[in-house]
């Protein structure tokens, strides 16, 4: 990645990361404007990721993971999402969708599934939004009805990454309350549901204003039927399973929105370099050099951030207001950076002959998904208000 020079701890970290440049120059880089033009999923790319490992970085390795801090990890995605964030993107998703197991599940549901979800082979999907339920995560009506040994789920989940085309759903539901109960969110639980099971199924993708590439889909449940083994955690206490998923999913959030702002700036400083204009190139204009050094300034900024979060998780202290403040910053600094690409490369920043237009479509997604910038800052505020 040009510019960005990673802090390898050992051979073998600097190995991965060594791994992850080539794949996101050999096959990354290349096929991401096709693919975003055509909204095509990548499925192989994923496999070619999970034959490499890099789809169960920081799981432990007697659970079949790749034994990573979520330091390194996330320098991985930053990598990837730098190239093309469909991508990125999908491993954070991924990640985020083989959390409840592998910190809440029992050893014999961790024995039974982990090997398979951190394999490779499989790619997940997080359902926890649904039509009406989007900040108000536990506002959620799907429910799972009790049945013998069986939970009996029907409702309808919205904009899962991922949907249509996971191995399996992460699915909250509600078996107990009402939506818009006082204690609703005491009512949730968590269920394992492989994408073949019976009365699953997934609606036509979402037409998107960016990331075309990566399936956004509703999922349905119509009296999908699962074992009670299915259950992940204790029944009515999903919700906090959830949430802190979500912790950690800010943080893979936080690693490719500054990816992307990572590559609009590589994409206006090339173009600067090379662009004449009375005479000599613009980069050598200090209007511009004072634009592209506050661009700098502002990816490093948010790099900086969601690694001290990253450290923050390693050693096990409390880092949600801090996920919550990286997720802020860098898909705000993505916004803002892939504007002032658009800005530096003038006409041809509006056209899709440069990347710049593209990456300006997907920072704004950034600043939506896995809680929207609002809701990081009542997270950031509530935090303040209990500290003070």
């Amino acid at each position: 990645m040009a510019g960005v020079e990673r802090e390898a701890r050992d051979e073998t970290t600097a190995a991965l990361f060594a791994l992850a440049s080539q794949i996101a120059a050999d096959e990354l880089r290349p096929r991401a404007g096709a693919a975003e033009q055509e909204g095509r999923f990548p499925r192989e790319v994923f496999a070619t990721l999970g034959k490499a490992g890099l789809l169960s970085l920081p799981y432990p390795q007697e659970l079949g993971g790749g034994g990573q801090p979520y330091e390194i990890y996330l320098q991985v995605v930053e990598e990837l999402a730098t190239a093309w964030l469909a991508i990125g993107l999908g491993v954070s998703v991924h990640t985020l969708t083989c959390f409840p197991i592998a910190t809440a599940g029992t050893s014999q549901q961790q024995d039974r599934w982990l090997p398979g979800m951190l394999g490779g082979d499989q790619l997940g999907a997080y359902c926890l939004s649904e039509p009406d339920s989007g900040s108000d995560a536990a506002g959620l009506a799907t429910r799972a009805v009790p049945d013998g040994d069986e939970f009996v789920i029907n409702g309808v989940k919205a904009w899962t990454t991922h949907g249509g085309q996971a191995d399996f759903y992460t699915v909250f539901a509600r078996t107990s309350g009402e939506p818009g109960g006082p204690g609703r969110a005491q009512g949730i639980s968590c269920f394992h549901v492989p994408a073949g099971t019976a009365g699953v199924s997934a609606a036509p993708p979402e037409h998107k204003m960016g990331v075309r590439s990566s399936a956004t889909a509703q999922v349905r449940f119509e009296a999908a039927r699962v074992s009670s083994r299915q259950l992940i955690g204790e029944p009515g206490r999903g919700f906090p399973i959830a949430l802190a998923a979500l912790d950690a999913g800010r943080l893979g959030i936080a690693a490719c929105a500054t990816g992307v702002a990572q590559a609009a700036l590589d994409c206006a400083v090339g173009y600067a370099r090379q662009r004449v204009q009375f005479g000599r190139p613009v980069i050598d204009f200090e209007g511009l050099q004072f634009m592209l050094a506050d661009m700098a300034t502002a990816v490093a900024a948010a790099r900086a951030l969601y690694l001290a979060a990253a450290r923050r998780k390693d050693a096990g202290l409390p880092y949600g207001q801090q996920a919550a403040m990286a997720k802020l910053l860098a898909s705000d600094t993505a916004m803002r950076v892939s504007t002032d690409a658009v800005q530096v490369l003038g006409g041809y920043g509006y056209v899709e002959d440069f990347p710049a237009e593209r990456l300006m479509r997907e920072a704004k997604m950034l600043q939506i998904v896995e809680g929207t910038n609002q809701i990081q800052r009542m997270v950031i505020g509530r935090q303040l208000a209990r500290s003070a």
